[in-house]
């Protein structure tokens, strides 16, 4: 297989994604082309096949069930609950709606897993919040896209548990090993929106809490987070697998919202049933095209080729970390953090093994890379969710970012070059 034939397969690609062809198809049609080049047309119908052993995992029937449990506390009073709790703790320091809406993802995160569960749901309320407070829009919705960034880090987290499907990585390290780099994103985020708010003279949140409010607003916010302990807990205790955690976090949120808060109606889980369907639908269907398309890749011999270039810095395992963050940002901004996961991560597994690299450090630095991908334009997905939110152009957020983004950047380089940050707590509690 010549370097043109791939070439033009990678660039038909990117050409359908900067078109605006959804992910899937751009990926499907990619790989009818990679078959074709390949000389391999008279058996492109195991595309079907390799789409079907894709999404034939158990561990990926987690994803829906996360997805479900994050509008699930979206619509039964958990967000408003986490926000309040937040506030109360963080709102007297200078920015404190900024502060607030940091915390909030990610106390958030700890429930959901999902970035754009975040930014849609606590974005807002958040962005309200501020803005009638005086807040300037554009910084309300900046912050709120970066914050955003927590989810997946912070566990139980949907791209852990597909990469873990992929890697045969325990999920439940995954996990573990995302605490200390997504407790680091939002103080990194606090020091960010501290000296900006201190710039602008933004208002701090002046309230006085009696004794029987702190305790309420507590227990309210212990309650909406109970989900994590629940997750966590069970996987690491052996009860149950990362896909059933994501069951029982589904029961929780539906007796809080319905027996506790009171919230959620009958009448709302027709929606939220809706919503999970499209949510899972659409990732789980890139993951299957994904499969097809790594098989497609593997004919063309693309993975040696990848190999044959970068195994040459296996004995420079920090200069590797360097290419492979390089490579992840650079296609962050064009394509979605599933996508990108699901077509590299089998290329680059091989080659972090022989350099040395552990593959649980892999993962948290890659997904905290991609999360930095989707506040990147063009393509970058909590954009467009948080303009959705807010009513702003994508250009207004976008001049907003760029000090949030350096803030994630520098967390990225602590994270990928002290691998004990990451890996003390799997292996202080699986050592």
């Amino acid at each position: 297989m010549n370097f043109l034939d791939i070439t033009l397969v990678f660039s038909v690609l990117f050409g359908l994604l900067i078109l605006g062809v959804p992910v899937a198809f751009s990926i499907g049609l990619s790989s009818l082309l990679a078959f074709y080049l390949s000389d391999a047309w008279h058996i492109v119908s195991i595309i079907t096949q390799r789409m079907y052993s894709g999404a034939l995992s158990f561990i990926l029937l987690a994803v829906p069930f996360y997805i479900f449990a994050g509008f699930l506390m979206n619509a039964g009073g958990m967000t408003r609950r986490i926000t309040e709790f937040a506030q109360m703790l963080v709102g007297r320091f200078t920015g404190g709606l900024g502060h607030v809406n940091v915390l909030a993802s990610m106390l958030f995160a700890g429930m959901s897993g999902s970035s754009v569960a975040d930014a849609s749901g606590l974005g807002s309320v958040e962005i309200e919040m501020m803005t009638n407070a005086g807040y300037d829009k554009r910084f309300s919705a900046a912050i709120t896209a970066a914050s955003a960034t927590i989810g997946p880090v912070v566990p139980p987290s949907i791209p852990f548990v597909i990469y873990g499907a992929m890697t045969g990585v325990s999920v439940g390290g995954l996990f573990l090993g995302g605490f200390t780099p997504g407790v680091l994103m939002g103080i990194a985020l606090m020091v960010a929106v501290y000296f900006i708010s201190r710039k602008r003279n933004y208002p701090k949140v002046v309230k006085k809490y009696e004794i029987k409010e702190m305790i309420l607003l507590t227990l309210n916010g212990l309650l909406g987070m109970g989900s994590i302990v629940i997750i966590i807990g069970g996987i690491l205790s052996g009860i149950f697998t990362p896909t059933e955690a994501g069951v029982v976090a589904c029961l929780y949120a539906l007796f809080i919202g319905f027996f506790v808060f009171r919230e959620l109606k009958i009448k709302d889980l027709i929606r939220i049933l809706w919503e999970t369907a499209q949510s899972s639908v659409r990732i789980l269907f890139i993951i299957a095209v994904a499969s097809a398309y790594s098989y497609a890749l593997t004919l063309m011999r693309v993975p040696e080729m990848i190999s044959s270039v970068l195994g040459n810095l296996i004995y420079h395992p920090y200069l590797l970390l360097f290419i492979i963050n390089l490579i992840l940002l650079l296609l962050g901004c064009f394509m979605e953090t599933i996508s990108i996961m699901l077509l590299v991560v089998p290329i680059l597994i091989p080659i972090a093994r022989q350099a040395g690299i552990d593959l649980l450090h892999l993962g948290v630095m890659m997904t905290l890379n991609l999360m930095i991908g989707q506040i990147t334009p063009p393509v970058g997905v909590l954009l467009y969710s948080v303009a959705s939110v807010s009513k702003l152009s994508l250009q207004d957020i976008i001049t907003e970012l760029w000090p949030y983004i350096i803030a994630l950047l520098c967390v990225l380089f602590v994270t990928t070059y002290l691998p004990s940050f990451t890996l003390w707590l799997p292996k202080l509690v699986s050592p």
